[in-house]
């Protein structure tokens, strides 16, 4: 596709004015006519020379993005002509970096390879395909702009905000411990987490020997074992209607996520393993638990891809789901919100279910839109009758909550900005008190 240049265009419009001699002087329109045969031929002659030359453009963009973090993404383009071109690019992204509204950048490239870095700032979470490329190649006359498409498939991943969990600086198990005052106990017996090999003493129970250990070294060597601390942490997102609802322009289904984030990241650092199930109408997502990095990854994975939609949530199929994947006893923390007692009871009847085998933990999200809207002073009639709905609101989500409360289930009603923080806590809480 050939397109005129602002230069071809203002040089147009200077043959133009030729025009109007050739109202008077009739002889001089072969004059005017065959300049703009040339003019046009310069047109075609350096939209041909603009094509000249293979034109090739890699992308290497980063395995993964992080919601509001800058990253770069390199491009090498190789430019078969030998001379320098201009080139203009328009690229559609992957909807969660910006989709197709990109700006168009220009690039000045010479024979030969070059690098190109471009920072990109993902405007959300989620995951998402592009790569179309729209591109503009100057001719050396700059009159006109050849233009051509290119098809370079891109998928992109953005992760909720990583801000704080560092992974690469996990502390060792071992170091942890003592940096918090806490020694391994040594007890000898089964079912526990082996620790070390040591000389079997008169007196020790006998079971404890390691024979073969014993067969090497020509002497009774005895196990040493630890109690085992590592635990279950298995995080429940309901992606259904009641958390798609916005809190200062924010879906508070994002603010779980980021809880969810900060839960996962503190899990790992206390050596618990970590899985996720993701639902809403039907099952989204499942990891069952898992140790260290590759279960913080896993949940990573499963955020990212989290949509908040608008159906009611199918809570007997989501636990019946996780009862047969999750028989180990498990910190189960349930991430969704109640309305009253009523419209709620399948979510507390389910929830509730979870005791004996779990110990289940709901973390509900507070609308701070209706808190003020029932604590305001009213000064009209309407005012006044949305004060008294939202404390009515209010007092049966209170119901709802205490009901849970007394069937067992650890209740945290945390406002969307501090939920993070308060997850943490109260899971720091439960493992300090041995609930698990």
């Amino acid at each position: 596709m050939i397109i005129p240049s602002r230069r071809w265009l203002i040089g147009a419009a200077a043959l133009a004015l030729l025009a109007l001699p050739a109202l008077v002087w009739p002889g001089t329109v072969l004059l005017y006519a065959g300049a703009n045969v040339v003019w046009i031929g310069l047109l075609a002659w350096d939209a041909i020379r603009a094509g000249a030359g293979a034109l090739l453009v890699e992308r290497d963009p980063p395995p993964a993005f992080s919601a509001r973090r800058t990253l770069a993404v390199a491009y090498r383009w190789t430019l078969g002509a030998r001379r320098p071109q201009v080139v203009r690019v328009r690229e559609w992204f992957p909807p969660p970096l910006g989709g197709s509204d990109v700006p168009e950048r220009a690039i000045r490239l010479i024979p030969g390879v070059n690098h190109e870095s471009l920072d990109i700032t993902p405007i959300r979470r989620g995951r998402g395909s592009g790569g179309r490329m729209a591109i503009r190649r100057l001719g050396p006359l700059g009159l006109a702009w050849k233009q051509e498409r290119r098809d370079i498939p891109w998928d992109a991943t953005v992760f909720p905000n990583l801000t704080g969990a560092g992974l690469r600086a996990l502390p060792s198990r071992v170091s942890r411990r003592r940096e918090a005052g806490l020694r391994s106990i040594r007890r000898p017996g089964e079912g526990r987490l082996f620790e070390s090999l040591r000389e079997w003493i008169p007196g020790d129970d006998t079971r404890i020997i390691d024979w073969k250990a014993t067969a090497r070294r020509g002497k009774p060597i005895a196990r040493v074992y630890e109690d085992e601390r590592r635990q279950q942490v298995l995080i429940v997102l309901d992606a259904g209607r009641l958390l798609t609802a916005e809190s200062a322009g924010v879906p508070r289904i994002e603010a779980a996520i980021e809880a969810a984030l900060r839960l996962a990241h503190a899990a790992v650092e206390h050596d618990d393993d970590v899985g996720i199930l993701v639902f809403a109408d039907e099952i989204q997502a499942f990891t069952a638990p898992a140790r260290g990095r590759r279960g913080l990854r896993a949940v990573l994975g499963a955020l990212a891809a989290v949509e908040g939609r608008l159906v009611e949530s199918d809570y007997p199929s989501a636990f019946r789901y996780l009862a047969a994947r999750s028989r180990k006893r498990a910190l189960t923390v349930l991430f969704t919100d109640v309305i009253d007692r009523s419209a709620s009871a399948a979510l507390v009847a389910q929830t509730a279910s979870l005791r004996p085998r779990h110990l289940p933990v709901a973390v509900t999200l507070r609308d701070p839109a209706l808190e003020q809207m029932a604590s305001a002073r009213p000064a009209t009639e309407l005012v006044a009758f949305e004060r008294a709905a939202a404390e009515e609101l209010m007092l049966a989500r209170s119901e709802a909550l205490d009901q849970m409360r007394r069937q067992g289930v650890v209740v945290l009603d945390v406002a969307p900005g501090g939920a993070g923080e308060a997850v943490v806590q109260g899971y720091q809480h439960l493992k300090r008190r041995g609930l698990l």
